[in-house]
């Protein structure tokens, strides 16, 4: 896939998309003989975990990290991890997965408060109004 297909199925811009690419997040797996980056499913699969750490705060390193554990773990072309190096890195998984849930608690948390705030503000235009909008 192009980049602009790419950008359409990850609602990603084609900027965040190259910035990715540049951060060594996400590279292209070829370039057409014209230059342009050429993706593949697997790489739209790993844009989707970015976009899904991003709004919870995770850091390019993070998300970095995130995608090598998993690269590592799921990796049936190299030498599987041996037992210590597969612990480590299902301890490391298990940790980003409790800062997603605690992090997802704090999202809850705030979404709650800004509802709140708008049924507040709801209820005084209502009452400012007499009642009428």
């Amino acid at each position: 896939m192009h980049i602009g297909q790419v950008a359409t199925r990850t609602e990603l811009s084609l900027r965040t998309i190259r910035h990715y690419d540049e951060v060594g997040l996400v590279r292209p797996s070829a370039r057409s003989q014209g230059g342009f980056r050429l993706y593949t499913e697997a790489d739209v699969a790993r844009l989707m975990v970015i976009r899904r750490m991003k709004p919870l705060g995770f850091t390019l390193e993070e998300m970095g990290e995130v995608l090598e554990i998993t690269d590592r773990l799921d990796d049936s072309g190299a030498a599987p991890p041996d037992a210590a190096e597969q612990e480590w890195l299902l301890a490391r998984l298990g940790r980003f997965e409790q800062a997603t849930q605690d992090r997802c608690q704090a999202l809850r948390t705030q979404l709650s408060r800004a509802e709140e705030f708008a049924a507040e503000l709801r209820r005084r235009a209502v009452h400012l109004t007499g009642g009428t909008s």
